[in-house]
């Protein structure tokens, strides 16, 4: 009889062992703000088991979070949109093609109808899913971002404004202290968003890589609060996790180019794809970039005709390959996309990938000048009505270049 107790004690303590050392559901990634419109953003964050997934959503007053049930908006496969009036308090509807809500570990939570000008508190909330089986749902433990012992996260959505003020840094190829002081370089109280303008890693090997080396870091210095536009570089089209990157990144047009404005300025970015000819050995014939630019370059004859691009003050052009330099991507790029920009009154072009400091002005083939970026400076561009101003600054803060647009009307 005693050696059978001590048997049961032995089995329900290895068992309560096995149980509770199993890694709880958390958020190994925090979330951080995407394609950003004055009435429109996506959350994106992951966590390190499959979960159903929610923002909850409060207007910036002053009542605490939990001061009644916040509006729930789910993650859900093919978000058609997603509506609710957080001042009075309407809960929020995902009207979905599929009627699905995702698990995943990746979640995206897309909020739209969005009041301009406005500023906005929120925490993302998961549930794990444990199993599905039939109709039947076993569900797990809950994680949530911290309400009650730090403050909300907040977004604001831009308004129509005479001034914006952003920053745009490249090539950092996973230097974590490299980005910390580029972005220290900017005041990010003052700075409305950031573009990464590519190859801000050598390639994309894995989630934690990704994360590891430069967006863990990119979250805690602003991202959560503060948004990011993103122009994939060519180091990103490369290892077997880049197949993965549009997952993380979404943007407004669903491709990785895209258009958006900020105040009196319309910003295209561009996808210049691969530097060298798609049957090149490091590539291994998994790539058919000079067709995708073609691809691009049929979006883009329309973007440019689109009213918020006609209709806008100034016209500025995110690449991360410039068309210079003489390589096979970058002069595709000088043939597929610059015609179009020379015709549609493109002001500047901001690329980086060279690894040094270059300024263009207009030449015959390209009528508006290219600012390169290096890899160890940040642009800071400031735009108001009377002028749009880019200074190059190094990471001690130091000026290096400057260039500056007339309004177009």
């Amino acid at each position: 009889m005693k050696s059978k107790t001590l048997f049961i004690a032995l089995f329900l303590t290895i068992f309560s062992l096995n149980v509770f050392s199993q890694d709880k559901i958390t958020i190994s990634h925090q979330p951080y703000i995407q394609a950003l419109t004055d009435s429109s953003l996506s959350i994106v964050w992951v966590t390190n088991k499959p979960a159903v997934a929610w923002v909850e959503i409060a207007p910036d007053d002053q009542s605490h979070f939990y001061a009644k049930e916040r509006p729930k908006l789910y993650a859900a496969r093919e978000n058609d949109h997603v509506t609710y009036n957080v001042e009075r308090g309407q809960k929020g509807l995902n009207a979905t093609k599929y009627g699905y809500k995702t698990v995943g570990t990746v979640h995206q939570v897309d909020l739209k109808d969005l009041k301009p000008g406005t500023k906005y508190r929120y925490r993302v909330y998961n549930q794990e899913v444990l199993k599905h089986q039939g109709t039947r749902v076993q569900y797990g433990n809950f994680v949530a971002t911290d309400v009650y012992s730090k403050e909300a996260l907040t977004f604001t959505t831009p308004k129509p404004s005479d001034k914006v003020s952003f920053a745009i840094l490249n090539d950092i190829h996973g230097k974590n202290d490299v980005l910390t002081n580029l972005i220290g370089q900017a005041d990010m109280a003052k700075t409305d968003f950031v573009v990464f303008n590519g190859d801000m890693v050598d390639a994309l090997i894995s989630e934690d890589q990704m994360f590891n080396g430069f967006m863990d870091t990119a979250i805690k210095l602003f991202a959560s609060e503060k948004p990011m536009y993103y122009s994939r570089g060519n180091h990103e089209t490369r290892g077997p996790f880049a197949v993965a990157y549009p997952q993380y990144f979404p943007t407004s047009s669903g491709e990785l180019y895209y258009m958006f404005t900020q105040g009196e300025a319309c910003f295209i970015v561009l996808d210049g794809g691969e530097d060298k000819p798609d049957t090149d050995i490091e590539y291994s014939g998994i790539v058919d970039m000079d067709f995708y630019r073609v691809q691009q370059a049929e979006w883009l004859a329309k973007a440019v005709e689109s009213p918020a691009y006609k209709n806008a003050r100034y016209k500025i052009v995110i690449c991360h390959m410039p068309p210079m330099g003489g390589w096979h991507g970058m002069i595709d790029i000088e043939r597929q996309f610059v015609p179009i920009l020379n015709k549609a009154g493109a002001q500047i072009m901001i690329s980086g990938h060279l690894h040094k400091h270059v300024k263009q002005m207009p030449t015959a083939g390209v009528n508006f000048p290219i600012l390169v970026n290096s890899n160890v400076n940040l642009v800071k561009a400031e735009i108001t009505p009377q002028k749009a101003v880019f200074k190059v600054v190094d990471q001690q803060g130091k000026q290096v270049d400057e260039i500056s647009l007339n309004p177009l009307r």
